[in-house]
């Protein structure tokens, strides 16, 4: 959506070339990747761990949360609208 809402030129090449959906699929999984990496490395550095999940789990659930949402919003920063 972004892509043909916001960058038209590059949409309706790789449209026409017929390489829309396999660059789609590539940032899908660059994107998925780079979530993965983040949400482990905040995760690690606030101590959101198994045993806290385990002590407490509606703080661990909240963390996590915040956590994912925060990874979501760079990894947008970073492959989506850069």
């Amino acid at each position: 959506k972004f892509l043909k809402e916001h960058r038209r030129v590059t949409y309706t090449n790789l449209l026409t070339s017929g390489k829309l959906n396999s660059h789609l699929a590539e940032i899908q999984q660059t994107a998925q990747r780079r979530m993965e990496e983040i949400v482990a490395q905040m995760a690690k550095a606030e101590g959101v761990t198994e045993e806290l999940k385990a002590s407490d789990q509606m703080k661990w659930v909240q963390m996590m949360n915040n956590i994912q949402n925060a990874a979501e919003e760079t990894v947008l920063a970073e492959l989506i609208y850069s």
